[in-house]
């Protein structure tokens, strides 16, 4: 009888731990990309779609090699921001890719920008600048380089559309200050260091201004452009 019991009662303890580790396995948290992304779409929004907070900018649909520079900077402390940093800080390029090629290929709605105020003359600046560039100070266009649509282009030049005026203007401050560069040749740094203050805010405005769409962007592999960019390995351009 005793015999009986005891296997009996290895049975149901058997039993239980089967249960549980089942239980256990529901529970487990998937090993997905998704998954592992969660620490970034808690301030990026849902599929690195963005957020109404002006400093935490869309990463769905981004180059993947524009991305991948970024997370190595933030790790690298070449852009400093204390919570990327942190979160970076002990990842090993591979998976920083992986992150990267991950919010690349997605693709969600965009955010509506809410509307900013703007006078009409700022506005026709800022798009004599992204359109024409600045001759005299050697600027080039911003379409040259992100592309017509503003799209941004591949492998390593992000779009433009859908960032609010304050969060332009701060990257474009930021590089003008050295708090933020590229791979060298950091040919943003010479751009925005060669901006006036006012024309970064014409900038910055007639970006928000556009509607956002959904340009993608490109593909032109080998081509050439007006500035050699560290980002943009292929073929380079004019120093």
């Amino acid at each position: 009888m005793k015999i009986i019991l005891g296997m009996i009662g290895l049975g149901s303890a058997i039993a239980a731990g089967h249960a549980a580790a089942q239980a256990s396995a529901a529970d487990r948290i998937p090993d997905t990309m998704e998954a592992r992304v969660q620490a970034c779409t808690g301030c990026h929004g849902p599929q690195g779609r963005g957020v109404e907070n002006v400093y935490f900018p869309r990463l769905a649909g981004k180059p993947a090699g524009y991305l991948y520079n970024q997370l190595v900077a933030f790790r690298d402390g070449r852009r400093k921001y204390v919570p990327m940093n942190y979160l970076l800080a002990y990842l090993p390029d591979a998976y920083l890719m992986r992150m990267a090629e991950y919010f690349a290929a997605l693709n969600p709605p965009p955010l509506v920008q809410p509307a900013v105020k703007r006078s009409p003359e700022q506005v026709r600046e800022g798009q004599r600048i992204v359109t024409q560039g600045i001759p005299a100070k050697k600027i080039p266009a911003c379409i040259t380089c992100h592309g017509a649509e503003l799209g941004g282009r591949e492998p390593g030049i992000p779009g433009l559309l859908g960032l609010r005026a304050d969060y332009v203007s701060a990257q474009l401050g930021a590089w003008r200050f050295g708090v933020r560069t590229a791979l060298a040749p950091d040919c943003m740094q010479f751009i925005a260091s060669s901006l006036s203050e006012p024309e970064v805010a014409a900038v910055a405005t007639y970006l928000a201004s556009l509607p956002v769409t959904a340009a993608r962007p490109l593909r032109q592999p080998g081509m050439r452009l007006p500035l050699a960019c560290g980002s943009q390995p292929q073929k380079g351009g004019r120093p």
